[in-house]
């Protein structure tokens, strides 16, 4: 497939996102039902039995598979899809929703991103990691290690991680639809309780509920439903050897995210993202991993990320702003919806309807998930032109 295939083919017309949190008094069905009728809405659709003919969804714990999509939004007669790609799941159902338009096997569909792990009575995505060198590890355990190599090549230290967390939970205090909104010094983030070293408390996204989702339309439809479509200019999945039995792995970045940058910026014809992307929302499972992001997709040189957290370059006033509604840090991460709720927020601030966390004169906007070991990425650039 050449890389204009994609780019400027499909739209997105509207989004919905639910309130994420510890939804305990919420099915999954109610928070697709608030993501998706907010979706409907923002697209001026009346009728979505009509108007919309696909459905992909992404999920990576759906307790009955596809049946809670078409049961919640009650689309029968319609596909219905569930994509499974680790945390880059809703990344990956926008991509199979966008080829899909881009094609012309449908004029509009929906993409739904949603997750519900507070039901399934772990703390975390996993109760443990097996295989990592033949040892067992935590997710923050295995991360961590990333961390104390960076710190000993590149001289970064634990402050630098602590003022990302400082970054995202001020934004999170500005999106509505966040869990966490409570502002956080550096000093709280260094004297909170060790987690897995160099990681503290703050250094680590918690678990969440919720759900997101976006109504996809051909380009050349998309001003029938809005005067403000935003144009969909690449989306990528890429897969790496699993870092944890990979003997070329150097601890010093994100294979995946290397490769799947690779792919959006030949899509998107990007050949210098700092200064061609406006707006980040970046994979924030932990600190380490923003940084990491930082560096393999271009955004700055490796083993400069601390210099440019100090100079404030990616905070909310800086000069390319990152996770501008607190990333996962203060969202939470219920795994399939997170892809797609970065994708709400990037349509959300090149509309410029963020409100208090709105970036001026955004006009391109990149999103970035990686899951599993971490051995897989899916990125997505959006543009206003």
């Amino acid at each position: 497939m050449s890389n204009d295939n994609i780019r400027d083919k499909t739209a997105i017309v509207g989004v919905g996102c639910s309130h994420f949190g510890e939804n305990w008094d919420k099915a999954p069905e109610d928070m697709i039902v608030e993501a998706a009728y907010e979706a409907y809405a923002d697209a001026g659709i009346d009728d979505p039995q009509t108007q919309i003919e696909a459905v992909f969804c992404g999920s990576v714990y759906p307790s009955r598979g596809t049946g809670e999509v078409a049961e919640s939004l009650k689309l029968f007669g319609k596909p219905v899809s569930l994509v499974q790609n680790y945390c880059a799941s809703g990344t990956d159902a926008f991509r199979f929703g966008v080829f899909a338009v881009a094609a012309g096997m449908y004029e509009t569909v929906l993409v739904v991103g949603f997750d519900k792990p507070k039901d399934r009575g772990v703390s975390g995505p996993s109760v443990f990691l097996t295989g990592v060198r033949d040892l067992p590890a935590t997710p923050a355990g295995w991360f961590s290690l990333c961390a104390a190599r960076y710190f000993d090549k590149y001289g970064a230290g634990r402050e630098d991680l602590a003022k990302i967390a400082v970054k995202n939970h001020h934004n999170g205090t500005l999106a509505p639809k966040s869990m966490l909104k409570r502002e956080i010094s550096i000093d709280d983030v260094l004297s909170a309780r060790i987690i897995s070293w160099p990681f503290g408390l703050y250094d680590c996204a918690a678990q969440s509920d919720g759900a997101a989702a976006v109504v996809l339309t051909r380009a050349d439809c998309a001003r029938r439903f809005r005067d403000d479509p935003v144009l969909v200019k690449a989306v990528g999945i890429a897969m790496a050897p699993n870092p944890q039995t990979d003997p070329t792995f150097d601890f010093l970045r994100w294979k995946p995210t290397v490769y799947a940058a690779e792919q959006v910026y030949a899509q998107a014809g990007i050949t210098d993202p700092f200064k061609e992307i406006d707006v980040a929302q970046l994979h924030d499972c932990f600190t380490m991993t923003e940084l990491l992001t930082y560096e393999d997709i271009g955004l700055c040189e490796k083993g400069a990320a601390k210099e440019h957290i100090a100079s404030g370059t990616f905070a909310l006033d800086g000069e390319l702003p990152v996770n501008t509604d607190g990333g996962l840090k203060t969202f939470g991460h219920p795994t399939g919806a997170t892809g797609v709720r970065m994708l709400y927020e990037n349509t959300l601030q090149l509309q410029n309807r963020a409100g208090p966390r709105q970036v001026p004169n955004a006009t391109t906007a990149l999103s970035h998930n990686i899951g599993g070991a971490p051995q897989v990425c899916g990125m997505a650039i959006l543009s206003t032109n």
